[in-house]
């Protein structure tokens, strides 16, 4: 997305210029947006610096009707660069009596992306073993699914849990108390692995 710089004409006084911003950085083309707070006015536009080498405006001269907005698109061409270039856009109003200097530094445009043939490749061309997580390692050398391994995990606490109680407490309830939850755990075993 370009950025865009908005410049309040005669806001507050006859022939007053205020920009929104103190500086632009951008990688691309610019919007400079003229905002007229009262009455109409003609506003010039240059570029200054080593900005003009790679920038362009469609017009340097802009009338800006009362109470309204004008854009003003300035072209970039950042492909051309490889190092950062600076310079300012100037807005001048009242026969220059007013004006502003907004310094923009434009930043070399992105170069191409190699693209090779394994970015064709299921995964991007990237070793799947090397993403795996410690789940997907234990479902690849065990071959049970992760429902499966937490059935098992419950089971053997839920067993452990029972021997512990039976130990403590004794008597024929808390054996038949931990029969049941190890018959209990066979079973959904048994289920899963149908």
């Amino acid at each position: 997305m370009s950025p865009e710089v908005t410049v309040h004409v005669n806001r507050g006084a006859a022939d007053s210029l205020e920009p929104s911003v103190d500086s632009v950085e951008t990688r691309g083309s610019i919007g400079l947006r003229l905002v007229s707070h009262g009455s109409p006015a003609h506003v010039h536009c240059r570029l200054a610096g080593d900005l003009e080498r790679i920038a362009d405006l469609e017009t340097a001269n802009y009338y800006v009707d009362a109470e309204s907005e004008t854009f003003v698109p300035i072209a970039v061409d950042a492909e051309r660069i490889d190092a950062p270039v600076s310079g300012d856009l100037e807005v001048l109003t009242g026969y220059g009596s007013e004006s502003v200097s907004i310094p923009v530094v434009v930043e070399p445009a992105p170069g191409p992306v190699d693209v090779d043939e394994s970015l064709a490749e299921p995964g991007g061309g990237r070793d799947p073993a090397g993403d795996s997580t410690a789940l997907d390692r234990l479902r690849e050398t065990s071959g049970l699914e992760p429902a499966t391994l937490a059935v098992v995990v419950l089971g053997l606490v839920a067993a452990a849990v029972g021997a512990v109680t039976a130990a403590a407490i004794g008597g024929l309830v808390a054996t038949l108390g931990i029969a049941i939850v190890v018959l209990g755990t066979v079973v959904a075993l048994g289920l899963l692995f149908r």
